[in-house]
Protein backbone atom coordinates (compact mmCIF):
# COMPACT_ATOMS: atom_id res chain seq x y z
CA UNK A 1 0.00 0.00 0.00
CA UNK A 2 0.99 3.66 -0.25
CA UNK A 3 3.34 5.05 2.37
CA UNK A 4 2.63 8.33 4.09
CA UNK A 5 3.98 11.37 2.23
CA UNK A 6 5.08 14.52 4.03
CA UNK A 7 2.26 15.77 6.23
CA UNK A 8 2.05 18.94 8.30
CA UNK A 9 2.03 18.36 12.04
CA UNK A 10 2.54 15.19 14.01
CA UNK A 11 -0.50 13.17 12.97
CA UNK A 12 -3.49 12.94 10.66
CA UNK A 13 -6.76 11.01 10.45
CA UNK A 14 -7.88 8.57 7.81
CA UNK A 15 -10.17 5.67 7.00
CA UNK A 16 -8.54 2.28 6.49
CA UNK A 17 -9.31 -1.39 6.03
CA UNK A 18 -7.43 -4.65 6.00
CA UNK A 19 -8.35 -7.50 3.69
CA UNK A 20 -12.09 -8.09 3.76
CA UNK A 21 -12.54 -6.45 7.16
CA UNK A 22 -14.68 -3.36 7.73
CA UNK A 23 -13.29 0.12 7.31
CA UNK A 24 -12.18 1.84 10.50
CA UNK A 25 -11.05 5.32 11.54
CA UNK A 26 -7.34 5.54 12.15
CA UNK A 27 -4.69 7.86 13.51
CA UNK A 28 -1.65 7.99 11.24
CA UNK A 29 1.78 8.87 12.58
CA UNK A 30 4.63 8.36 10.15
CA UNK A 31 4.04 4.99 8.53
CA UNK A 32 1.96 3.53 11.39
CA UNK A 33 -1.80 3.59 11.97
CA UNK A 34 -3.67 3.30 15.27
CA UNK A 35 -7.22 1.90 15.09
CA UNK A 36 -9.61 4.42 16.68
CA UNK A 37 -12.80 2.39 16.35
CA UNK A 38 -13.08 2.14 20.15
CA UNK A 39 -13.74 5.90 20.14
CA UNK A 40 -16.02 6.07 17.08
CA UNK A 41 -17.03 3.83 14.19
CA UNK A 42 -16.18 6.45 11.56
CA UNK A 43 -14.02 9.53 11.13
CA UNK A 44 -17.20 11.56 10.94
CA UNK A 45 -18.08 10.27 14.40
CA UNK A 46 -14.77 11.66 15.66
CA UNK A 47 -15.46 15.01 14.00
CA UNK A 48 -18.84 15.20 15.74
CA UNK A 49 -16.95 15.35 19.06
CA UNK A 50 -13.93 17.21 17.70
CA UNK A 51 -13.33 19.57 20.63
CA UNK A 52 -13.15 16.59 22.99
CA UNK A 53 -11.39 14.22 20.59
CA UNK A 54 -8.54 16.46 19.45
CA UNK A 55 -6.68 16.45 22.82
CA UNK A 56 -6.99 12.65 22.92
CA UNK A 57 -5.48 12.40 19.45
CA UNK A 58 -2.51 14.53 20.52
CA UNK A 59 -2.00 12.21 23.49
CA UNK A 60 -2.38 9.02 21.45
CA UNK A 61 0.08 10.25 18.81
CA UNK A 62 2.87 10.40 21.40
CA UNK A 63 1.95 7.29 23.41
CA UNK A 64 3.09 3.74 22.78
CA UNK A 65 -0.24 2.29 23.89
CA UNK A 66 -2.64 0.64 21.49
CA UNK A 67 -2.24 -1.59 18.48
CA UNK A 68 -0.29 0.24 15.79
CA UNK A 69 -0.38 -1.30 12.32
CA UNK A 70 1.89 -0.71 9.33
CA UNK A 71 0.26 1.66 6.83
CA UNK A 72 1.72 -0.40 4.00
CA UNK A 73 -0.54 -3.33 4.96
CA UNK A 74 -3.77 -1.30 4.85
CA UNK A 75 -6.08 0.00 2.16
CA UNK A 76 -6.63 3.77 2.35
CA UNK A 77 -10.20 4.91 1.71
CA UNK A 78 -11.62 8.41 1.34
CA UNK A 79 -10.89 9.86 4.79
CA UNK A 80 -14.47 10.93 5.59
CA UNK A 81 -18.02 10.39 4.35
CA UNK A 82 -19.57 13.85 4.15
CA UNK A 83 -23.28 14.54 4.44
CA UNK A 84 -22.93 17.64 2.28
CA UNK A 85 -20.39 18.89 -0.25
CA UNK A 86 -20.22 22.55 -1.25
CA UNK A 87 -18.06 23.47 -4.23
CA UNK A 88 -16.74 26.90 -5.04
CA UNK A 89 -16.67 27.84 -8.71
CA UNK A 90 -14.56 30.51 -10.40
CA UNK A 91 -12.49 31.19 -7.27
CA UNK A 92 -8.97 31.50 -8.74
CA UNK A 93 -8.28 34.58 -10.84
CA UNK A 94 -5.90 33.03 -13.36
CA UNK A 95 -8.04 29.91 -13.76
CA UNK A 96 -11.20 31.92 -14.46
CA UNK A 97 -9.42 34.06 -17.03
CA UNK A 98 -7.97 30.99 -18.78
CA UNK A 99 -11.37 29.26 -18.93
CA UNK A 100 -13.05 32.38 -20.30
CA UNK A 101 -10.48 32.60 -23.09
CA UNK A 102 -10.81 28.86 -23.84
CA UNK A 103 -14.63 29.07 -24.03
CA UNK A 104 -14.68 32.13 -26.31
CA UNK A 105 -16.10 30.96 -29.67
CA UNK A 106 -14.10 31.17 -32.86
CA UNK A 107 -14.32 34.66 -34.28
CA UNK A 108 -15.34 36.07 -30.90
CA UNK A 109 -13.68 38.72 -28.79
CA UNK A 110 -9.88 39.02 -28.82
CA UNK A 111 -8.17 37.14 -25.97
CA UNK A 112 -6.83 40.32 -24.35
CA UNK A 113 -10.31 41.83 -24.29
CA UNK A 114 -11.70 38.69 -22.65
CA UNK A 115 -8.93 38.74 -20.04
CA UNK A 116 -9.52 42.40 -19.18
CA UNK A 117 -13.32 42.02 -18.92
CA UNK A 118 -13.11 38.87 -16.78
CA UNK A 119 -10.53 40.44 -14.46
CA UNK A 120 -12.84 43.43 -13.93
CA UNK A 121 -15.75 41.08 -13.25
CA UNK A 122 -13.77 39.23 -10.57
CA UNK A 123 -12.78 42.49 -8.91
CA UNK A 124 -16.50 43.35 -8.66
CA UNK A 125 -17.31 39.93 -7.22
CA UNK A 126 -14.61 40.28 -4.57
CA UNK A 127 -15.85 43.74 -3.60
CA UNK A 128 -19.48 42.58 -3.41
CA UNK A 129 -18.48 39.54 -1.29
CA UNK A 130 -20.49 37.07 -3.37
CA UNK A 131 -18.71 33.72 -3.91
CA UNK A 132 -20.23 31.26 -6.35
CA UNK A 133 -21.03 27.96 -4.62
CA UNK A 134 -22.92 24.91 -5.86
CA UNK A 135 -23.77 21.53 -4.37
CA UNK A 136 -21.87 18.28 -4.95
CA UNK A 137 -23.03 14.74 -4.24
CA UNK A 138 -21.32 12.50 -1.65
CA UNK A 139 -21.87 9.57 -4.04
CA UNK A 140 -19.17 11.04 -6.30
CA UNK A 141 -16.47 10.59 -3.63
CA UNK A 142 -13.82 7.91 -4.10
CA UNK A 143 -10.58 7.03 -2.37
CA UNK A 144 -7.23 8.77 -2.84
CA UNK A 145 -5.70 5.82 -4.70
CA UNK A 146 -8.81 4.43 -6.40
CA UNK A 147 -9.49 4.48 -10.14
CA UNK A 148 -11.47 7.33 -11.66
CA UNK A 149 -13.97 5.82 -14.08
CA UNK A 150 -14.67 7.96 -17.15
CA UNK A 151 -18.29 7.29 -18.22
CA UNK A 152 -18.98 6.25 -21.80
CA UNK A 153 -20.92 9.49 -22.35
CA UNK A 154 -18.11 11.76 -21.15
CA UNK A 155 -16.08 13.18 -24.04
CA UNK A 156 -14.10 15.94 -22.28
CA UNK A 157 -13.04 14.73 -18.80
CA UNK A 158 -10.87 17.26 -16.97
CA UNK A 159 -9.08 17.57 -13.63
CA UNK A 160 -9.51 20.26 -10.95
CA UNK A 161 -7.32 19.83 -7.88
CA UNK A 162 -8.65 21.69 -4.85
CA UNK A 163 -8.09 22.42 -1.18
CA UNK A 164 -11.03 21.09 0.84
CA UNK A 165 -11.99 22.41 4.28
CA UNK A 166 -13.55 19.79 6.58
CA UNK A 167 -16.11 20.99 9.10
CA UNK A 168 -15.86 20.02 12.78
CA UNK A 169 -18.11 22.25 14.86
CA UNK A 170 -21.52 22.91 13.23
CA UNK A 171 -21.69 26.31 11.57
CA UNK A 172 -24.84 28.32 10.89
CA UNK A 173 -24.77 32.01 10.01
CA UNK A 174 -21.24 32.55 11.25
CA UNK A 175 -19.13 35.52 10.21
CA UNK A 176 -15.80 35.28 8.38
CA UNK A 177 -13.96 36.24 11.56
CA UNK A 178 -15.20 33.10 13.34
CA UNK A 179 -15.57 30.71 10.40
CA UNK A 180 -12.15 29.06 10.66
CA UNK A 181 -13.01 28.02 14.20
CA UNK A 182 -15.52 25.61 12.68
CA UNK A 183 -12.96 23.98 10.36
CA UNK A 184 -11.50 20.84 11.92
CA UNK A 185 -9.13 19.81 9.16
CA UNK A 186 -8.05 20.12 5.55
CA UNK A 187 -7.68 17.54 2.81
CA UNK A 188 -7.24 17.23 -0.96
CA UNK A 189 -10.10 16.88 -3.46
CA UNK A 190 -9.97 16.47 -7.23
CA UNK A 191 -13.17 17.81 -8.74
CA UNK A 192 -13.17 15.86 -12.02
CA UNK A 193 -15.42 17.56 -14.58
CA UNK A 194 -17.13 16.59 -17.84
CA UNK A 195 -16.37 19.88 -19.61
CA UNK A 196 -18.76 19.30 -22.49
CA UNK A 197 -21.71 19.23 -20.08
CA UNK A 198 -20.99 22.31 -17.96
CA UNK A 199 -23.10 24.62 -20.12
CA UNK A 200 -26.56 23.54 -21.33
CA UNK A 201 -26.70 24.55 -24.98
CA UNK A 202 -30.41 23.68 -25.14
CA UNK A 203 -31.21 26.01 -22.19
CA UNK A 204 -28.48 28.67 -22.02
CA UNK A 205 -30.66 30.95 -19.91
CA UNK A 206 -30.62 28.39 -17.08
CA UNK A 207 -26.82 28.15 -16.98
CA UNK A 208 -24.62 25.29 -15.82
CA UNK A 209 -25.51 21.62 -15.44
CA UNK A 210 -23.42 20.76 -12.40
CA UNK A 211 -25.29 17.50 -11.75
CA UNK A 212 -24.01 15.73 -14.84
CA UNK A 213 -20.78 17.64 -15.28
CA UNK A 214 -19.45 16.99 -11.77
CA UNK A 215 -21.14 14.10 -10.01
CA UNK A 216 -20.49 10.80 -11.75
CA UNK A 217 -19.29 8.02 -9.41
CA UNK A 218 -15.54 8.38 -8.63
CA UNK A 219 -15.46 11.99 -9.90
CA UNK A 220 -14.31 13.32 -6.49
CA UNK A 221 -11.14 11.58 -5.32
CA UNK A 222 -10.65 12.62 -1.70
CA UNK A 223 -7.71 12.45 0.68
CA UNK A 224 -5.48 10.73 1.50
CA UNK A 225 -5.95 12.05 5.04
CA UNK A 226 -7.48 14.77 7.18
CA UNK A 227 -4.76 17.04 8.54
CA UNK A 228 -5.97 18.99 11.60
CA UNK A 229 -6.42 22.70 10.93
CA UNK A 230 -4.10 23.47 13.86
CA UNK A 231 -1.21 22.09 11.78
CA UNK A 232 -1.95 24.30 8.75
CA UNK A 233 -0.48 27.71 9.56
CA UNK A 234 -2.13 29.54 6.67
CA UNK A 235 -4.62 27.85 4.29
CA UNK A 236 -4.23 30.91 2.09
CA UNK A 237 -0.57 30.09 1.38
CA UNK A 238 -0.44 26.47 0.18
CA UNK A 239 0.88 25.15 -3.11
CA UNK A 240 -1.62 23.13 -5.19
CA UNK A 241 0.16 20.84 -7.68
CA UNK A 242 -1.26 18.29 -10.09
CA UNK A 243 0.88 16.07 -12.27
CA UNK A 244 -0.49 14.11 -15.21
CA UNK A 245 1.66 11.09 -16.00
CA UNK A 246 4.48 12.85 -14.16
CA UNK A 247 4.15 16.19 -15.97
CA UNK A 248 3.18 19.26 -13.93
CA UNK A 249 -0.13 20.71 -15.14
CA UNK A 250 -1.33 22.74 -12.13
CA UNK A 251 1.10 24.48 -9.79
CA UNK A 252 -0.42 27.49 -8.08
CA UNK A 253 -0.65 28.98 -4.61
CA UNK A 254 -3.95 29.32 -2.76
CA UNK A 255 -2.97 33.01 -2.57
CA UNK A 256 -4.65 33.30 -6.00
CA UNK A 257 -8.09 32.62 -4.45
CA UNK A 258 -10.62 35.41 -4.80
CA UNK A 259 -12.46 34.31 -1.64
CA UNK A 260 -10.46 32.65 1.14
CA UNK A 261 -11.56 29.68 3.25
CA UNK A 262 -13.10 31.84 5.97
CA UNK A 263 -15.24 33.81 3.53
CA UNK A 264 -16.39 30.64 1.75
CA UNK A 265 -17.37 28.85 4.97
CA UNK A 266 -19.16 31.93 6.24
CA UNK A 267 -20.98 32.41 2.93
CA UNK A 268 -22.27 28.83 2.80
CA UNK A 269 -23.34 28.98 6.45
CA UNK A 270 -25.64 31.93 5.77
CA UNK A 271 -27.96 29.57 3.87
CA UNK A 272 -27.42 26.08 5.32
CA UNK A 273 -26.06 24.61 8.51
CA UNK A 274 -22.67 23.07 7.95
CA UNK A 275 -22.31 19.77 9.82
CA UNK A 276 -19.33 17.75 11.05
CA UNK A 277 -17.65 16.00 8.15
CA UNK A 278 -19.09 18.33 5.50
CA UNK A 279 -16.70 19.55 2.82
CA UNK A 280 -16.22 23.05 1.47
CA UNK A 281 -14.17 22.81 -1.71
CA UNK A 282 -12.38 26.06 -2.43
CA UNK A 283 -12.02 26.02 -6.21
CA UNK A 284 -9.27 24.98 -8.60
CA UNK A 285 -6.30 27.00 -9.82
CA UNK A 286 -5.10 27.50 -13.37
CA UNK A 287 -3.75 24.61 -15.42
CA UNK A 288 -6.76 22.46 -16.24
CA UNK A 289 -6.88 20.21 -19.26
CA UNK A 290 -9.06 22.62 -21.21
CA UNK A 291 -6.32 25.21 -20.91
CA UNK A 292 -3.64 22.77 -22.11
CA UNK A 293 -5.79 21.25 -24.85
CA UNK A 294 -5.12 17.85 -23.25
CA UNK A 295 -8.02 16.12 -21.49
CA UNK A 296 -8.05 12.87 -19.52
CA UNK A 297 -7.64 9.55 -21.30
CA UNK A 298 -7.80 5.88 -20.39
CA UNK A 299 -4.64 4.94 -18.49
CA UNK A 300 -3.72 8.46 -17.39
CA UNK A 301 -2.44 8.84 -13.83
CA UNK A 302 -3.24 11.99 -11.88
CA UNK A 303 -1.06 12.81 -8.88
CA UNK A 304 -2.30 15.65 -6.70
CA UNK A 305 -0.35 17.28 -3.88
CA UNK A 306 -1.09 20.20 -1.57
CA UNK A 307 1.46 21.53 0.89
CA UNK A 308 1.31 19.54 4.13
CA UNK A 309 -1.67 17.41 3.07
CA UNK A 310 0.08 14.54 1.31
CA UNK A 311 -0.49 13.15 -2.16
CA UNK A 312 -3.34 11.35 -3.89
CA UNK A 313 -2.81 9.22 -6.98
CA UNK A 314 -5.63 8.08 -9.28
CA UNK A 315 -5.57 6.14 -12.53
CA UNK A 316 -8.22 6.93 -15.16
CA UNK A 317 -10.18 4.00 -16.55
CA UNK A 318 -12.42 4.39 -19.59
CA UNK A 319 -15.80 2.78 -18.97
CA UNK A 320 -15.99 2.00 -22.66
Amino acid sequence: METSPSLAGTFALGTFSSGTGPAFPGLIVGDQVLDLSLHASTVRGLLERWDDVLPLLHEAATAAAGEWRPLAELRVHAPVEPRQIFQSGANYRTHVIDLAVAHEPAGGRPAEQVRAEVAAMMDRRAAEDQPYVFIGLPSSVTGPYDDVVIPSWCTKPDWELELAAVIGRPAFRVGPEEALGHVAAYTIANDVTARELVFRRDMPEIGADWLRAKNAPTFTPLGPYLVPAAFITDPGDLQVTLRLNGEVMQDESTKDMIFDVARLVSYVSQTVELLPGDLVLTGSPAGNGLHWGRLLRDGDVMEGTITGLGTQRNRCVDER
